[in-house]
């Protein structure tokens, strides 16, 4: 087929003003940071499921390669699609169709923000717990495909513990609506699990640390002191902190600078005396050099834009490259340091900032060695990923495999694992017209 009448079969599914090409197209950001623009056949909006499965099936019927986008936020090319392939956006999917007060559920289809869920959830007195710095953006789409985890996992756990039910188009066009409402439901697979990955009152603060040792120890005083309260515990690298601050646009929190720094939330019915008497035994242990607990919502979130200001970041780290890993906590400082001293073996100016759900095994680096070119961008992953392989580390642990992580899939995984990945998708997706490429590099076949 043609180029225009591909066009013009996708218009007449999903209407003129649902698809996009030319200058419409190249005009967004494929990713997170927005550097590189979207190159797509077009950019197809449904604002139906009918209408997803219509176009997913004209697609697999085309052999047409589709790769969906949600937020487009993600760090793992996830969302990269190529000159030839159909970018499917679900941004028209941007509606909350249904909520429960009584059952505590909310539906909503997949394009509508993290934040607008939270914000719904909380005009009904519900609480939706699952909590990233890009909940301006990011789809619950996305959040659910990448299984996503954020501030608040200790608490809470990841989206997986959040859904319970899910409707899914299959590559061919098949609708799968498994929307379940029971917390309980044991009558059968539990599908939508097959689909998912491929926080009272509030009390923060603000502590500074001077050992890693201390940080985890901290964790264990919280865990325990706050009654399985603890809601969010962020760690800062000290260049993290100071990088931020550097740029002018927050006052310093504590009057000293610190190895380390704790971002704290409880949330329950009295979260602001548990959270003082737990930081009390803190500093009975010397565990804690010094710490800030706010005494408003706007203090608070003060606190919490150093760790999320991502824009300061950048500019003092440019070009920047961006990791996504998992480890044991215990493993985490030499991990750091390892990686601090690799990088600036191979280029004296390299700069590393970590940080990170340290309570949930998940760090975030921050890596600028003067180039993010791809030869320059190869060596660094072999540092920051293989140096995981020993210690059983995940190379992602919120953010999925994408393109970017692609070739370090077999540091997680085994190779039975994989060749099970392989069969899944080889079942679900035969013609390989969904994402392709992504998280598995599958053979080519003729589409």
């Amino acid at each position: 087929m043609t180029e225009e009448i591909i066009l013009r079969d996708l218009a007449g599914i999903v209407g003129q003003a649902g698809i996009l090409t030319g200058r419409d197209v190249s005009e967004r950001f494929d990713g997170w940071p927005p550097v590189t623009p979207i190159e797509a056949r077009c950019i197809v909006r449904p604002s139906s499921t009918a209408q997803v499965a219509d176009v997913l099936r004209y697609c697999n019927a085309a052999r047409l390669a589709v790769v969906p986008q949600g937020g487009r936020t993600g760090i793992s090319k996830g969302a990269r699609s190529t000159r030839n392939d159909v970018a499917l956006s679900l941004e028209r999917l941007n509606r909350v169709e249904a909520i429960d007060p009584v059952g505590s559920t909310i539906t909503v289809e997949a394009g509508v923000p993290l934040s607008t869920v939270q914000q719904a959830a909380d005009a009904n007195d519900l609480f939706y717990p699952v909590d990233i710095g890009a909940r301006g953006s990011a789809t619950i789409g996305g959040t659910i495909a990448t299984n996503a985890g954020g501030n608040r996992v200790i608490r809470f756990g990841m989206t997986r513990e959040q859904v319970l039910g899910i409707e899914v188009v299959l590559a061919d066009g098949t609708v799968v609506s498994s929307m379940n409402r029971l917390l309980k439901n044991n009558a059968g697979y539990d599908l939508k699990q097959i689909f998912i990955g491929s926080e009272g009152n509030t009390a923060t603060a603000f502590v500074g640390v001077e050992t890693f040792g201390d940080i985890l120890a901290l964790l264990r005083l919280l865990m325990s002191a706050t009654n399985g309260m603890l809601t969010s515990f962020e760690v800062m690298w000290s260049d993290f902190v100071d990088t931020v601050l550097g740029s002018g646009r927050h006052q310093r929190p504590l009057s000293a600078p610190h190895n380390f720094y704790a971002l704290i939330e409880v949330a329950a019915t009295e979260a602001e005396p548990l959270l003082e008497a737990a930081i009390g035994s803190a500093f009975e242990g010397g565990i804690v050099s010094d710490a800030v607990i706010a005494q408003s919502e706007a203090q608070a979130a003060s606190l919490w834009a150093i760790r999320e200001d991502a824009p300061a970041r950048a500019a003092a780290l440019r070009p920047a490259i961006h990791f996504d890993i998992g480890l044991p906590q215990s493993a985490m400082q030499a991990y750091v340091d390892s990686i601090r001293a690799k990088l600036r073996a191979q280029w004296s100016g390299a700069k590393l900032l970590a940080f990170g759900h340290v309570g949930d095994c998940n760090l975030h680096l921050t890596v600028s060695v003067g180039g993010d070119d791809a030869a320059t961008r190869h060596a660094v992953d072999e540092i920051v990923y293989e140096l995981l392989r020993p210690l059983a580390g995940s190379v992602t642990a919120e953010h999925g495999i994408g393109l970017e992580k692609r070739a370090y899939l077999a540091v997680s995984r085994t190779p039975e694992e994989i060749a099970l990945m392989r069969r899944l998708k080889a079942t679900l997706d035969p013609r390989r017209i969904l994402n392709p490429g992504k998280v598995l590099e599958l053979a080519e076949i003729d589409r």
